[in-house]
């Protein structure tokens, strides 16, 4: 019961957010407020499931580096998409989804959020088992996990700045960015995403098995992983990409990989 009633209060957040959401891309017509509101909704879960009390436990400086780990992520991420949200264009991989859905759009939309809502439940309880690990102390777990969120959300910011900077240039019209990270892996936003997911696993965990829990921070970056690769992220972006740049994205297909960093192909 101790964890029960903070689980359900949190889901029923996400559950709220993302009807706002829903309702927020339905009266505007831009969908990029699906992926700005999960972005700060996440975060805010994130830094609650970090900082509540769970029964008796004692609060623990862990916990404040943990929330302010996930509330550091949620405000980079969600300002960026809200920088693009308010240049008024549609989200094209929902756009794409509302096409192929229909008169049934509208309610196929609002279940689909619900779906994501349930996916920024499982990231919170994997930020949660990193902030509630009980190890008394500053441990290298700690110290290694924030190094690589640093790194990941250095990364990602470079990434977006390198993109931003390719398509301002007149000369790039219509042309594919491969410029420095993006030469790199296509996606370098959703590998760096990834890498700042997989930091919680590295403070949670205690290999001895003193803390069980902290193997549920596995799951989200698992669970990153596949929604950017097989589900929501990769397929859908390369698709619009195809029908946009036709045979200069599949050329740098073949030249970069999709999503693990490494040297371009040549030939």
């Amino acid at each position: 019961m101790t964890l029960l009633w903070p689980a359900l209060a949190l889901a029923a957040g996400l559950s709220l957010a993302m009807a706002a959401a829903w309702w927020t891309a339905e009266r505007s017509g831009n969908h990029g407020w699906v992926d700005t509101i999960w972005s700060f909704a996440t975060g805010a879960a994130g830094v609650a499931g970090a900082l509540m009390p769970l029964g008796a436990e004692p609060w623990a400086p862990r916990q404040g580096l943990v929330a302010a780990l996930v509330a550091l992520w949620s405000l980079r991420l969600g300002a960026h998409i809200l920088r693009r949200t308010l240049q008024g264009k549609d989200d094209p991989r929902y756009a794409d989804l509302r096409r192929q859905w229909g008169t049934a759009a509208s309610r196929r939309l609002f279940l689909f959020l619900q779906v994501q809502a349930l996916a920024g439940l499982v990231l919170v309880a994997g930020v949660a088992a990193a902030a509630h690990n009980p190890a008394t102390g500053w441990r290298e777990g700690d110290g290694l996990g924030v190094a690589l969120f640093l790194g990941a959300l250095a990364g990602a910011a470079i990434a977006d700045r390198q993109l931003a900077r390719f398509r301002a240039d007149p000369a790039h019209r219509g042309k594919v960015c491969d410029i420095g990270l993006w030469g790199l892996t296509r996606h370098p936003n959703y590998f760096f995403e990834w890498l700042g997911w997989a930091a919680y696993p590295v403070i949670a965990l205690d290999l001895s098995g003193a803390y069980l829990p902290g193997f549920i921070a596995l799951a989200a970056p698992a669970l990153i992983y596949v929604l950017l690769v097989h589900a929501s992220g990769i397929p859908p972006t390369e698709a619009h990409m195809l029908r946009a740049r036709g045979a200069a994205f599949r050329d740098y297909q073949r030249r970069v990989n999709a999503f693990w960093p490494g040297p371009p192909r040549r030939g």
